[in-house]
């Protein structure tokens, strides 16, 4: 049965941009379409390919997969908690028969290099591959503060084929953050932009940028989240930027109600002014946004909470900005009552307008789902694609997803896949 979203009225197709602004009610998802298929194209084994693949993937112009695995990998570089390995970057490459499966880089973990990436690779400017590990590099921080690094491929090989650079190793204590997980974004300079989840004098995470400058990275701390009143707390998801050059990001904790808020930094010539657009997620708005934020050409942000909304399942929400101001609203409520098994990720949208996310729970086993939004003449239908069933088609699904030119869906999941000790997550590909 499909419950469809109402507009106030009937919005056309061309109106897809503003029309987030008017839709709200609970969403009930009809079954995917039996044209879809649904393939696993690599089991982790917490082996050489690593583990635990908590981010998405990032694709080039020729369709290869790049990602990153939690743990696993070298044996020789043990890192917490498990001692089996301090996680790995792969790339996963469409052949005749299949895809073909390859280990990038294998982190070392301690004082020289990073272990257990969260977040996604990205290609910058430069073609370089650039991610962050939350652990690893300098050790005031248990485990090591974190770092930025980044990939640069070595030419022919077998097996561990990128040189890797560390550009930045987090500081913590009074006067760095530590621990980044997100997403990374980059200027038209080249600079880079993050956030880490603890800031500093040990307060609730910062906003930096690395700037390059003969041959090395400089930091700088762009904002500290106030860890007194009502600020925004412990970013998780990285940043983006509108075409102004304004930086956006979401925070699951912090806000008005501690549950969550969505910061606005404005540069100037005497550095950067924050402002929350939105900071009083509670109840039926949705609780703890840990997804990033998807900017519609319009300026329309778009996000997600894991928990909360009608449905308690977690929402998706929408923020237009007018005059200097911000509207919310719930574009829907996902059903369910797990608590905290919404999504987890960002979505994307197609060159249509359509919406693709992953949630990390829900379905008749909890092992969570990928879905598709379509805006009709009715409002907003739901398509689940893939109930994950915690078997061979993994598990848990925490990663944002990627499109390629032929509409095909590619993502990760953390756990399930072919294994008796719960799983070390898969890949898999959607062809519709």
């Amino acid at each position: 049965m499909i419950m469809t979203l109402q507009a106030c009225s009937p919005p056309s197709a061309n109106l897809y941009r503003i029309a987030f602004v008017f839709f709200a009610g609970v969403l009930v998802f009809s079954t995917a379409s039996s044209a879809q298929t649904f393939t696993v194209l690599h089991t982790f084994t917490w082996g050489t390919d690593g583990g635990y693949p908590y981010a998405g993937l990032t694709i080039d112009g020729e369709g290869n997969l790049y990602g990153t695995a939690n743990q696993g990998g070298d044996r020789n570089y043990l890192c917490g908690p498990a001692n089996e390995g301090c996680g790995t970057v792969f790339e996963l490459s469409p052949t005749n028969g299949g895809w073909g499966f390859r280990t990038l880089y294998t982190f070392q973990g301690g004082t020289n290099d990073g272990q257990g990436p969260y977040g996604r690779v990205a290609f910058g400017p430069d073609g370089a591959l650039y991610g962050t590990t939350i652990d690893g590099g300098n050790q005031n921080c248990p485990s090591g503060c974190g770092l930025v690094f980044s990939l640069t491929p070595t030419g022919a090989c077998s097996s561990t084929c990128w040189a890797e650079k560390v550009l930045y190793e987090f500081q913590g204590g009074t006067n760095d953050g530590f621990y980044p997980t997100g997403d990374l974004a980059f200027d038209s300079s080249g600079n880079v932009y993050g956030t880490t989840t603890q800031g500093v004098n040990y307060g609730p995470g910062t906003v930096y940028e690395l700037t390059p400058s003969n041959g090395q990275w400089a930091e700088t701390v762009l904002y500290s989240f106030n860890p007194n009143g009502t600020d925004a707390a412990n970013p998780y998801s990285g940043v983006i930027f509108d075409q102004s050059g304004n930086i956006y990001g979401t925070t699951p904790g912090g806000g008005m109600n501690e549950s969550g808020a969505v910061f606005k930094l404005t540069p100037s010539a005497n550095g950067w002014t924050e402002s929350l657009p939105f900071a009083s997620f509670q109840g039926d708005d949705g609780v703890s946004p840990m997804a990033g934020l998807l900017l519609a050409p319009s300026g329309v942000l778009i996000g997600a909470t894991q928990a909360g909304g009608v449905g308690n399942g977690g929402t998706i929400f929408t923020l237009t900005p007018s005059n200097g101001n911000w509207t919310f609203a719930t574009l829907y409520d996902f059903p369910g009552s797990c608590g905290d098994c919404g999504p987890y990720a960002k979505l994307i949208a197609d060159a249509k307008g359509n919406l693709y996310g992953t949630t990390q729970g829900g379905g008749e086993g909890n092992w969570g789902s990928v879905f598709k939004l379509t805006l009709t003449g009715h409002g907003w239908v739901g398509t689940v694609l893939h109930l994950f069933t915690g078997g061979a088609d993994g598990s848990t699904p925490y990663s944002t997803l990627v499109l390629d030119s032929a509409g095909n869906i590619y993502g990760t999941t953390l756990l399930g896949g072919e294994s008796t000790n719960g799983g070390y997550g898969v890949v898999f590909e959607i062809t519709p």
